[in-house]
């Protein structure tokens, strides 16, 4: 029984990058031996094992065959007789298909570290062509690495496409690996390898025009991807890739409200109001402060710091105390009344 550090790890420390998790392969172990070792069982779909006192992972070297469409679509095969070289076979690109011995030895029989060197996104093999999330973890790790994707790959990935393979993809791991995109330091490289491999438009078809930087937490890099939309197409772009509500509700208060924050410089008090009422900015100011964030990056020359004076300004009027002197049927009328008139002397 022998155990290698695999995968990202190796690659970042190759890198020179900082290693968050490390993960083990375990060659000539049986699920029955590792139990026996005091190693946790986790694994559902093929056989994972927390280490007893370090945590963690460490999988028994298996095989993948393909066995139905799309990412699922595998039997997995781990028996103490799988190699190293062959659990790094199934592996999808050389980059991450390195390990490193006890001892420190690297082995490498796919020439990762090579690509690594020369900045190359390559597939370990025509296995590739089984799984199509694995189009979107190369148009990721291009996004983290700003590295070129080599033209066998991007051949096979077009193919991938053009053959029904990729419509396999299901809404949850398309927007797994979009968010993790999103949030790599070159997310615009994501998008290019999309459209250079023909999935952009099939999976994304409403985004014509990307940003050309992204900055800010998630859901402020989502709304500035969907600003130049329509409300409606940004819906249904959320809709079937099943956003999450906390992004999704960003996203269509900067499509619904775009027009305005383009205009604030020049906004009236009872414009402004409206807009604040719009996007909830009073009840929930933490989400109003990232729709300007995304504004401010979609459209540098929008006046934020008025928009945010006037709903400080607003948020400083005491509604309680007008509704307690005012009819009922005369309290939100006063409400807006002194929530303008304190706008417009803010602004």
């Amino acid at each position: 029984m022998k155990a290698y550090a695999v995968g990202g790890a190796v690659r970042d420390e190759l890198l020179g990058l900082p290693v968050k998790d490390r993960d083990y392969v375990v060659v000539g172990a049986t699920p029955e031996e590792m139990v026996r070792l005091g190693y946790k069982p986790v694994g559902k779909d093929f056989p994972v094992f927390l280490h007893p006192r370090t945590h963690e992972e460490y999988a028994l070297a298996r095989t993948e065959r393909k066995s139905g469409r799309g990412y699922k679509g595998f039997t997995v095969h781990a028996a103490p007789d799988v190699s190293l070289e062959d659990d790094l076979r199934r592996r999808d690109l050389t980059i991450n298909a390195i390990a490193r011995a006890e001892d420190g030895t690297l082995i490498d029989p796919f020439g990762g570290e090579k690509d690594l060197r020369a900045g190359i996104l390559r597939h370990v093999s025509e296995a590739f062509a089984e799984d199509p999330v694995r189009i979107l973890r190369v148009a990721r790790f291009a996004a983290r690495f700003d590295f070129a994707v080599s033209p066998e790959t991007l051949l096979l990935m077009k193919n991938m496409v053009a053959s029904g393979e990729a419509d396999a993809l299901v809404p949850e791991r398309v927007w797994q690996e979009l968010a993790k995109g999103l949030c790599e330091p070159r997310p615009q490289r994501m998008f290019e390898v999309l459209e250079e491999s023909g999935l952009r438009g099939k999976l994304l078809p409403e985004l014509k025009k990307i940003p050309h930087a992204f900055k800010g937490s998630l859901p402020v890099r989502f709304a500035l991807l969907a600003w130049p939309l329509e409300e409606r197409e940004a819906s249904a772009l959320c809709e079937r890739l099943r956003v999450p509500n906390d992004v999704r509700e960003l996203a269509l208060a900067a499509c619904r409200n775009r027009d305005t924050l383009l205009a604030a410089a020049r906004a009236t008090p009872r414009a402004v109001l409206e807009l604040l009422k719009r996007a909830d900015a009073l009840r929930r100011p933490e989400r109003f402060a990232e729709l300007l964030e995304a504004a401010r990056l979609a459209a540098p020359g929008i006046d934020v710091a008025r928009l945010e004076r006037a709903r400080q300004a607003a948020a400083g009027i005491d509604a309680g105390s007008i509704a307690a002197a005012a009819p009922q049927d005369q309290i939100a009328q006063r409400i807006d009344d002194a929530r303008r008139e304190a706008i417009a002397r803010a602004l």
